[in-house]
C-alpha cells in the first residue's frame, strides 16, 4: 500500500511539472470560439490533433446504445483533451459554456511520443480515479469525491466554479439529476458546502469533504 501511494505521489509530481505549453513547440496557434453546446470533434471523426482550453470548459462524453449519455470527463482551462491511442475519436467533445481552444496539430511524420507521454499519462490517472468513483455505492461519496477533485483541479481554493450542470455531473457520476440536487442540499444542510450559484460553491469543511469521498 506504501509502495503505490508513493508511485502514485512521484506520478503525480512528475506530471505536475509537464505544463501543456512544454508539449507544443513552435508559434502560438489561434484560439477557436466555440459557443456554449458546440460540438469540438465527434465520436468517429479522424484525429490527429490536440486541444488545449485556454478559457471556458468542455465535456468528453459518449451516447449509449439506450440514447443515454455518459460523460468521461471533464477539461477546464489550461488543460490538454483529445489525445487518441490510434486515428479516431472514440468520444464526442462539447464546450460547455463558450469556451476558446487552440488546436495543436502533429506535424506529419514528427516522433512526438516523448511529449505526448505525460498527457497519456494524466488521461490515464483521470481515469483510474473516474472509475474508483463509479465504484462506490453511496451517491455522497461519489459527489464529495467529485467536489474534492475539482477542488484540487482550481488550486485548492474554497470556492469552485462548477461550469457544468447538475444534468451533466449527474452524468459523470452515474447518477440522476435529481439525486445529484439532493446531495448538494444535504451537503449545504451539513454545513459541509456553501451554495453560491448553480455553478459556485464554497467548501466550508474540506477535511471532512475529504472523508465523506474516501
Amino acid at each position: 500500500m506504501h509502495a503505490q501511494a508513493s508511485a502514485k505521489i512521484e506520478l503525480q509530481s512528475y506530471l505536475s511539472h509537464q505544463s501543456p505549453a512544454s508539449v507544443f513547440e513552435g508559434p502560438m496557434t489561434p484560439v477557436s470560439f466555440f459557443p456554449s453546446g458546440a460540438e469540438i470533434y465527434a465520436q468517429g471523426e479522424k484525429a490527429g490533433a490536440l486541444y488545449q482550453v485556454e478559457f471556458g470548459a468542455v465535456r468528453i462524453y459518449r451516447l449509449l446504445a439506450d440514447g443515454r449519455r455518459q460523460i468521461s470527463a471533464f477539461h477546464l482551462a489550461g488543460e490538454t483533451f483529445g489525445f487518441e491511442a490510434d486515428a479516431t475519436h472514440h468520444f464526442f467533445a462539447e464546450a460547455i459554456n463558450a469556451t476558446g481552444v487552440r488546436v495543436h496539430r502533429t506535424p506529419s511524420g514528427m516522433d512526438m511520443s516523448r511529449q505526448l507521454l505525460p498527457l497519456a499519462l494524466k488521461g490515464l490517472t483521470r481515469a483510474q480515479e473516474h472509475l474508483l468513483v463509479l465504484g462506490r455505492q453511496n451517491a455522497i461519496e461519489r459527489v464529495a469525491a467529485f467536489l474534492v477533485e475539482m477542488a484540487e483541479r482550481q488550486r485548492g481554493l474554497r470556492q469552485v466554479e462548477l461550469p457544468m450542470s447538475r444534468n451533466d455531473i449527474g452524468d459523470y457520476l452515474g447518477l440522476t439529476i435529481e439525486t445529484v440536487s439532493r446531495v448538494f442540499t444535504r451537503l449545504k444542510e451539513k454545513g459541509v458546502i456553501r451554495l453560491l450559484s448553480l455553478r459556485s460553491i464554497e467548501i466550508l469543511k474540506r477535511e471532512t469533504l475529504l472523508a465523506m469521498g474516501e
